[in-house]
This record gives C-alpha cells, sequence and structure tokens, in this order.
C-alpha cells in the first residue's frame, strides 16, 4: 500500500468531490528483519462490537485470521513471492477453482474466473496484490487484501450469479504496479470486465479521538477524527460502482466514498496503487482501503505483523467486500455514470 497524502478534488457541477491522496511513493528499503514469530490477533477493548449478520454470506473471522498468520513472512524476493503463490493456489484449489498462472517480465499474477449464469452480463474482478516491501511482513500490507480475496473464493465458488466471478492476486505492487500494469495489458482480462475490486490495506482501525489523520488542505469537514471508517475510492466515470458500496447495516464499519474526477489527472495521488492501471484502460475500479499511513503506525515497518490488525474492522471490512462482491454479480445494470 502506497504513501496517502488526500488532496482536495474539484467541484463538478453542484457536487464537491473530495479526494485522497494515493499511497503510492517509491517503497521504503527496509532492513531485512528475522523471521517474525506468528503471534494471534488481539483486539482493543475500546473498539466497537458488531452484530451478527443475517446475510448467508458471512464472513468468517478465523479463516480471514488463519490466511494473515499464514503469510506472516517478509512477501520481497523471488523466492519469497513463489512461497506466497503456493499459497494462495492451494487454497483457491481447495475452495474448487482453477488458479492459472501468469507470467510477466518481472513476475507472476494469479488468475481464477467462475462463469455467471448470464453470458451478456460481464465479469466482476476482486484483487489484491501479494508481494510486501523489503523487510516487512505485511499483515495489514496486504494479507489483509489477499484474505479477503480468499474468502471471496470460498462463498462465491458455487453461488450462481448472472455476472461472472473474477479473482487476481497482483505481483509487485510495490515496486510500482508492475502486476497489475501487466495484467490489464492482456486484452482478454478486459473484453467482458464491467468493474473491478482492488484491496490495499483493509484491516487496521483506531478508536482514539485524533488518530486519524487528514491533510490540512481539504476544504470539507472529515467524517471522523477516528480511524473507525473503511475508505473507497473511485472514478467518476463509474459512479455506479462506487454507490454499491454504501451499508445500511450498522453492525459494519462506515464506507467513506471518495469519486475522484479526470481519472485522476488533477490528484495523481490518487493513482498510486493496482487501481489506476484499469482507470487508463477505461475500466471502473475501486480501491477499499483502511487509508494506509494516516491511521496506521505499522506502515511499511517491520511492526506489520498479525497481532496489529484489528479483527472487528478487518472481519467488518471483508463483509462489505462480500456484499457489494454480491450485489454487483447478481445486477446486470450498467456501472457507466449516467452522461451529464
Amino acid at each position: 500500500m502506497k504513501k496517502w497524502l488526500w488532496l482536495p478534488l474539484v467541484i463538478l457541477g453542484a457536487v464537491i468531490v473530495m479526494g485522497i491522496n494515493g499511497i503510492f511513493q517509491s517503497p521504503e528499503k527496509l532492513p531485512v528483519s528475522e523471521t517474525i514469530q506468528q503471534q494471534p490477533l488481539v483486539s482493543p477493548t475500546n473498539q466497537p462490537k458488531t452484530e451478527k449478520p443475517s446475510d448467508d454470506l458471512l464472513a468468517s473471522r478465523e479463516k480471514l485470521v488463519a490466511h494473515v498468520q499464514n503469510l506472516n513472512f517478509q512477501r520481497y524476493t523471488a523466492k519469497e513471492r513463489s512461497l506466497t503463490r503456493t499459497y494462495i493456489t492451494t487454497q483457491l484449489r481447495k475452495f474448487g477453482w482453477r488458479p492459472q498462472l501468469e507470467k510477466y517480465s518481472t513476475g507472476v499474477n494469479i488468475f481464477a474466473q467462475r462463469p455467471g449464469t448470464d453470458k451478456t452480463a460481464g465479469a466482476i474482478l476482486v484483487a489484491a496484490h501479494y508481494d510486501t516491501v523489503a523487510g516487512s511482513p505485511g499483515a495489514d500490507d496486504n494479507a489483509t487484501g489477499v484474505a479477503v480475496v480468499l474468502e471471496v473464493a470460498r462463498l462465491f465458488n458455487s453461488l450462481p450469479t448472472a455476472r461472472t466471478l473474477q479473482l487476481a492476486f497482483f505481483d509487485q505492487e510495490e515496486a510500482g504496479l508492475l502486476g497489475s500494469q501487466a495484467f490489464v495489458q492482456q486484452n482478454q482480462h478486459l473484453i467482458h470486465l464491467q468493474g473491478a475490486i482492488i484491496m490495499d490495506m483493509v484491516g487496521y482501525a483506531c478508536y482514539q479521538p485524533g488518530c486519524q489523520k487528514y491533510p490540512p488542505t481539504i476544504p470539507v469537514s472529515p467524517p471522523s477524527n477516528q480511524g473507525d471508517f473503511l475508505a473507497v475510492v473511485g472514478d467518476v466515470e463509474h459512479l455506479p460502482l462506487l454507490a454499491a458500496f454504501q451499508q445500511t447495516n450498522s453492525y459494519l464499519p462506515p464506507v467513506l466514498t471518495l469519486p475522484v474526477p479526470f481519472k485522476g489527472l488533477l490528484t495523481p495521488d490518487t493513482l498510486r496503487s493496482d487501481h489506476a492501471p484499469f482507470w487508463y484502460q477505461g475500466v471502473g475500479a475501486v480501491l477499499a482501503t483502511d487509508t494506509a499511513n494516516l491511521r496506521t503506525p505499522h506502515y511499511h515497518q517491520p511492526t506489520d505483523v498479525p497481532k496489529t490488525i484489528v479483527p472487528d474492522f478487518f472481519q467488518g471490512s471483508a463483509q462489505i467486500i462480500i456484499n457489494t462482491t454480491e450485489t454487483l454479480l447478481k445486477t446486470t445494470d450498467s456501472l457507466l455514470a449516467p452522461a451529464p
């Protein structure tokens, strides 16, 4: 996950659109740390408690946590990334998927899909990067994103939906979005794609007043002085994709949707994660994130370990992604914004 500097966006008509900074600064080169022992996740005593949802597609906290624990190692070198791919593909096969390894010049993406019932309805992609910066085991960045994609794979494999569900795990996001850039260069991935949900850090929250940071230049009141929400960044050309994230369930974390105009040309820092290559291919894509260094002190650090993840928030973020994925898969409506 790249560093956020959040910037204000522009006024489109009568709508003030707020933007955040991308998260992509060149990765900091940290010394390689010794192997970090797996530790149980610990929930702060002051975090809000969740209620059990009635939805049949329930995110399993136990399974989400297990994935993060199993990925508790640096995923930077070629060997480490290969071990990560072995774990991901093994899990996908266990859930009934047939993953494909897609090699490009410097790395390997993982791709899988489950056909929908309507061949004309197109596809929805759910994806996350699996690599880390040097020196960090990347529990939040981005084992949490990988875990949620795997949970989507478990829940949706046998569920009939109109649209096709596609899954991707990108390599080398931390090296400059190399995996996602290679992915969108393959026309077969884009020809039927209606929208993409990209996750980059979805497991950290803080509940003390003032723990969520905002740049002073944002000309609107921040939604909270606590880091208790999931931010979802999308382009204004595909507002129905952003609208699908609106939640009405009180047991889930709040969702802050941020529409970005002109494909981020006025706010280039909003282009610094794996959603950006999709925007420049004309495909609607959103980035779901916990806002990285604006909230967590463990960003790109050796301390980004499983015990720092907040389980209730992590599970709630996963449920938001699952709910939205179901909504998008079952509809055949266009995700393009209406013409002005």
